[in-house]
């Protein structure tokens, strides 16, 4: 092997470049002419959303580190003002293209299929004096009571501008004089319907228009004694990114809320403006909300198109989205009214969400609560459901007498106070409630019951890959382990000792955990292909995650592929690989797949010189996960559930619809357009799609019907979120 410094900053891509391009890769979708109309209303929603988070999270932090006088290089050789310039422009790109892909394409076409958006700025010059008429008594009925126009002057200072809440800006002057103009602001109500639909036109064809295209319409009458000279709509968005030192927090869950609350005031980092407002209007809230230059965006369109989601659930359009169905598969092995304890006790078992229901893992943790024979269920959560199962079994079995013990994550990033509300109500219940450790965020997915049986106490055990939280479940591919192996259940009493703080094992049986362990774990294993690779022998590995941005890992994957180590990896958001990096050859590769699904599962193939070994985890290759975070890795060993893994891992590295692979160029390509270039130059290339997603779905019900548990033969594709 050469020798090659891999750690040179050339080798890596910044990760918020990186991610930027996952959020292109969501807009794609939304481009794609074979992507059903109001489908691809959807992925305009979701980059939006997206780039809102990315906004109050990655960008705040840069901030924070400019403002601080940060002075480290990433992984790439950006300072965080490069970083900063580089992703602005990055972001100004992005939302161009949303917004030409939103006017010049999506809207032409709803008119197309029956569907007209009517108000542009709060004028209506296309509607009749019914229609007017119909607006006015809205607005009246509606809308007007709930308004809170708000004039700034000496005796009334600039208001709370509410993060990611859409606003008028006016400039106002009284009536009859020539006075200097003053500024006067109305918020959008987010709790009314930002989505009005009007009486449809003789031929049938809909129409909507927007909340505040209503009240701008309707704006005089919020200012009665003045004359409106010129209005605006804007939008920010704050930074909700905090950090406290826990150890000098006395009650944890009280500085939590306390920082929470603390969000509404956080530093505006982008300030969304319709592109015709007035420079003099502009200044005044740019000034007042202290916004960078680069930091303005001048959109022509509505601004935040997360309400495409909310137009996108419009009723009657079901032949503009892709087919729907009626709910996931069941689970061949664990039919209803089963001793679900007896089953997994006969076999492990492997869940595969959202093609197979999530209801077996609500099942666990419920039939526990109301089994005599369970003496305990401990469990770690990190997002639940607003109107959890999991949570009312856990205080169900509390209630019943039966030892429980929770480790509830409230450092889980904008589920805060829906955390310390489940914490609270378990307390309540008379469960023992951890706030997890300080300085680490517990992203772990475990739960183990202990169980009293005929021949002595057993312990079951359901690992994940996904959150305890049956909503999503729906929408994002998971894994979960049903197990009772005992090695597993000693390791697993060992995860719960350590997060309560009683005691590390000297050692573990079959479970890795980061931050202490599991890094080291995986550079093992990929050193370990390395190993074989230089003997000569086969040295492969495929690994699912959602993303990679570790030195320590990348290095050791560059050094593997130089030995010939065969790298495939599936990454859906961030990959700071690069495949232009010397002696690596063509032995990685990195494909990323955006589907109807959010693709979340973790899932690790090694070749072992012919003794293949299967992992999955809750665990990306990213440095907060490997030393920041308490994360498991757990192997799956029974040979059918490896078969079933490595269907997954196949079926996602033949996908020719919803894949993406990364070029040398650092660009991703889609593998559809790929062969379409191959077939314009080769004729006979076969016209073979490959969809993984819908491949799973189709799997999940045959299934299902064979083993005579099927109840509904129609699959199951719900509507998705890429967050």
């Amino acid at each position: 092997m050469k020798n090659i410094d891999y750690s040179k900053p050339e080798y890596y891509e910044n990760r918020e470049l990186s991610w930027l391009k996952f959020n292109q890769r969501v807009l794609y979708e939304a481009m794609d002419e074979d992507t059903p109309l109001f489908e691809r209303l959807k992925f305009l929603s979701i980059t939006a959303s997206n780039l809102d988070e990315f906004i109050m999270v990655r960008v705040a932090s840069l901030n924070d580190m400019e403002n601080a006088g940060y002075g480290k290089r990433d992984i790439a050789g950006l300072t965080v003002s490069e970083q900063r310039e580089l992703i602005s422009k990055a972001v100004h790109r992005l939302v161009k293209t949303q917004y030409d892909t939103y006017n010049n394409d999506v809207i032409p076409l709803l008119e197309t299929n029956g569907l007209k958006i009517t108000g542009d700025h709060g004028r209506f010059d296309d509607l009749d004096y019914d229609d007017r008429t119909y607006l006015d008594r809205y607005f009246e009925n509606e809308v007007y009571p709930v308004l809170t126009p708000m004039a700034v002057d000496s005796s009334r200072p600039f208001p709370l501008i509410r993060n990611r809440s859409l606003n008028i800006g006016a400039l106002v002057r009284k009536k009859g004089g020539d006075g200097e103009l003053e500024f006067a602001t109305v918020q959008v109500p987010s709790v009314l319907n930002r989505i009005v639909e009007l009486p449809p036109e003789a031929d049938g064809t809909r129409r909507i228009t927007f909340l505040e295209d209503i009240i701008a319409y309707n704006i005089e009458k919020l200012f009665l004694n003045y004359d409106i000279v010129e209005f605006s709509f804007f939008r920010i968005t704050r930074s909700a990114d905090f950090s406290f030192d826990e150890d000098e927090a006395d009650d944890l869950l009280k500085e939590i809320e306390k920082q929470v609350r603390l969000r509404a005031w956080g530093e505006t980092l982008r300030l969304e403006v319709d592109h015709r407002m007035n420079e003099k209007l502009l200044d005044i809230i740019r000034e007042e909300l202290d916004v960078s230059e680069r930091g303005i965006y001048k959109i022509e369109g509505p601004l935040d198109l997360t309400v495409l989601m909310k137009m996108y659930g419009l009723n009657g359009f079901d032949d503009l989205k892709e087919r729907s169905y009626s709910r996931p598969q069941e689970y061949p092995y664990l039919p209803d009214g089963c001793d679900i304890f007896e089953k997994i006790a006969e076999r492990d078992m492997l869940l595969f969400h959202p093609f197979q229901t999530f209801e077996p893992v609500v099942r666990f943790v419920s039939q526990a609560a109301s089994d005599p024979q369970v003496l305990a269920i401990k469990q770690t959560l990190y997002r639940v459901s607003g109107n959890s199962p999991i949570i009312a079994a856990l205080a169900e079995a509390a209630e019943n007498g039966k030892q429980v013990t929770v480790l509830v994550e409230l450092k889980a990033r904008f589920d805060e106070e829906n955390n310390i509300l489940w914490a609270k109500r378990l307390e309540k219940a008379g469960c023992h409630v951890i706030y997890g450790l300080v300085g680490l965020k517990t992203h772990s997915k475990i739960t183990l019951v202990v169980r009293k049986e005929e021949d002595g106490i057993r312990r079951y055990v359901h690992l994940g890959t996904g959150n305890y939280n049956d909503s999503t479940a729906k929408l994002y591919t998971d894994i979960g382990l049903l197990t009772a192996d005992e090695e597993i259940g000693e390791d697993a009493t060992a995860v719960f000792n350590m997060l309560s703080g009683y005691s590390e094992p000297r050692n573990w049986n079959k479970l890795s955990l980061a931050p202490l362990w599991l890094k080291d774990r995986f550079l093992f294993l990929i050193d370990r292909e390395k190993q074989h690779a230089l003997r000569g022998e086969k040295g492969h590995m495929i690994c699912k995650m959602n993303s990679i941005c570790d030195a320590d890992i990348i290095k050791a994957l560059y050094e593997a592929a130089q030995a010939g180590v065969n790298i495939e990896l599936i990454v859906r958001g961030i990959c700071a690989i690069k495949l232009s990096t010397p002696d690596i050859g063509e032995n990685i590769k990195v494909r990323s797949i955006v589907g109807n699904f959010l693709e979340h599962a973790r899932i690790f193939y090694f070749e072992n010189g012919g003794s293949p070994e299967y992992y999955c985890s809750s665990a990306d290759w990213m440095p907060r996960n490997l030393e920041r975070r308490v994360e498991i890795l757990f192997p799956v060993e029974d040979e059918s559930l490896r078969k079933k893994l490595d269907f997954i891992l196949q079926t996602q590295l033949n996908d020719n619809v919803k894949a993406f692979d990364l070029q040398k160029d650092g660009s991703y390509l889609r593998k559809k357009d790929q062969i379409r270039d191959d077939r314009n130059d080769k004729d006979d290339i076969p016209e073979e799609t490959i969809n993984s997603q819908l491949i799973f779905c189709e799997r999940a019900t045959k299934i299902a019907r064979e083993l005579g548990e099927n109840r509904d033969e129609r699959v199951f594709i719900p509507r998705m979120s890429h967050a």
